[in-house]
This record gives structure tokens, sequence and C-alpha cells, in this order.
């Protein structure tokens, strides 16, 4: 396996690999790899030449300080994992020196509004850290296609957003949830949750689960109201937002259109760790 902890030493290997008719997947992650990230580079070792991926846990997507620090970095375990994929993946895993030079700030971004919903409303500046390092990550991999899972189903929108505007020549492959048996999404942040508290958190698909169904005859309001108040009886969970949107806009859903998608995303917090899920509603 090919491991590069510098920009400039893969940028040259890829160069020197990439024939005329080679195609090159990304995965982009930030290590601390689960089934859901395995299940990412299987399907881009399928449909590419050459996969890539990248561990990096970007400081700049952070608001929270506690929450980088606690962020839990397992690069040896994580070269395992990827191995088991395919051993002949190209890992990427810079420094932070490396990828920022000296200067660990976030560029601006204007994503015609949609980094001020729901994630972006709660996490101040979360979407100007990612755009700025997947745009670098892109500029130094040069990808022809890119994954990433639906979970993160807004920050897709944004990177969709700013592969458009910049006129990048990269595809992005939205890939579905993988779920725990409990159907608990699989994330990262799951590693840090007690056995009893990972147990509990089956009640977030669930309650999504029948959001879906009430949505069918309810009003994204009644829907709302309903979810919030599943929660409020539950005091082992903070529900920080639950919000119906339309899928292309992300615009809160006030009126239902037949001609529109609509999914629900929700965010919510047991024993101080943040847990996000979101569930088509068409």
């Amino acid at each position: 396996m090919q491991i590069f902890y510098g920009k400039t030493a893969l940028m040259d290997y890829l160069s020197s690999i990439k024939a005329t008719n080679s195609t090159i997947g990304f995965v982009p992650t930030m290590g601390a790899l689960h089934k859901g990230h395995q299940s990412l580079m299987a399907q881009c070792t399928q449909e590419n030449t050459i996969t890539v991926v990248s561990i990096f846990v970007n400081p700049t997507q952070f608001n929270n300080p506690e929450d980088l620090e606690k962020y839990p970095r397992t690069l040896d375990t994580d070269i395992i994992k990827i191995t088991e994929i395919d051993p002949n993946i190209i890992v990427f895993a810079p420094t932070t020196e490396d990828m920022y030079e000296g200067k660990t700030l976030s560029q601006p971004f204007n994503f015609d509004g949609l980094e001020n919903k729901m994630e972006g409303k709660f996490r101040p500046g979360h979407f100007d850290g990612v755009g700025t390092i997947v745009k670098l990550l892109f500029e130094i991999v040069q990808p022809t296609r890119a994954y990433f899972g639906e979970k993160d189903f807004q920050q897709v929108q944004i990177v969709k957003k700013m592969v458009a505007k910049n006129h990048l020549p990269v595809t992005i492959v939205m890939c579905p949830i993988l779920r725990e048996t409990n159907n608990l999404a699989m994330s990262s942040r799951n590693e840090r949750l007690t056995l009893q508290a990972r147990n509990e958190a089956s009640i977030i698909y669930k309650t999504l689960k029948e959001a879906k169904e009430k949505f069918t005859n309810n009003s994204a309001q009644k829907t709302t109201q309903w979810v919030q108040n599943e929660f409020d009886k539950n005091k082992d969970f903070t529900l920080e937002y639950f919000e119906i949107a339309d899928e292309d806009s992300l615009s809160t859903c006030n009126r239902k259109n037949k001609n529109k998608k609509y999914r629900a995303f929700i965010a919510v917090f047991i024993d101080n760790i943040r847990l996000i899920d979101t569930i088509s509603l068409n």
C-alpha cells in the first residue's frame, strides 16, 4: 500500500501513474473509519482505475474546540481497514502544516444560502471549513469522481455547489447510509458513546421513520411538533433541530408541493455527543 504524508509527493506519484484513459476516484475522510467508509471505498474501487482515500481531521470545520480535541485519531487501524477493501488503494494522510502551510484558516464561500440552513445555523463557519478543505483536496488529488455518504446530505449539496461555482471537473457521488444493527447511522462519533447510549440512540432513526409516516397525512409543522414532543419525553437526549426541507434548496417546508422532494434532517445530543441523521420523505 502506498501512503503519502505530503501533498507534493502524492501529486507527483499520481501524475506518474495516471494513464490517458484512467480515472481517479477519491474518498475524503477524517479517519476513525467504519463500514460506512468501507462501502464508499468499495464502490470507488469498482468504478475507477485509481482510488485515493484521504485521512485528515480538518480543524477549520470544527466550531467546538473540545469536539476537535476528542475526535478519534486511529491511523494505524484505519490503514488496516482500507487494506481489507483493496491493498492498492492510495492513502493520503497529511499534516495540518502541510495542508494549510502554516495558515490554518478557512476561506469564505458563498453557497447561495445552503450554508445557513440546519448544520450551518448551529455550527457557524463549519461549511467554510468544509469548502476550504474539500477544494484543497480536489486540487491535490484531481479526482474524476468523489464519494460522500448520504448521512451528510447537506454537506453533499454544499460540495456540489462549490464544485459548480469553481468549475471543478469532478463528479460528486452520494452513497447510501450504512446502519448498525439497531439502525443507528454509522458514524465515527459512535465510538465515543457508551454501550447504553449507543443502544438508546436507536430512537433517532425510529423517530425519523415514524415522522415519514406522519408527514404523509400531516403538515410539516405538525410532524415537526410531534418529533419535538417525542424528544421532550426522553431526557437522555437533547434535540438540537429537526427540519423538513426541500432536497434541492434545503429550504424549510412550509407548505407541501407534490412536485418537490422532501427530506427530514435531525441533530441530537446524548452524553454531550452530537449525532445527525436524515431520511427521504418521498
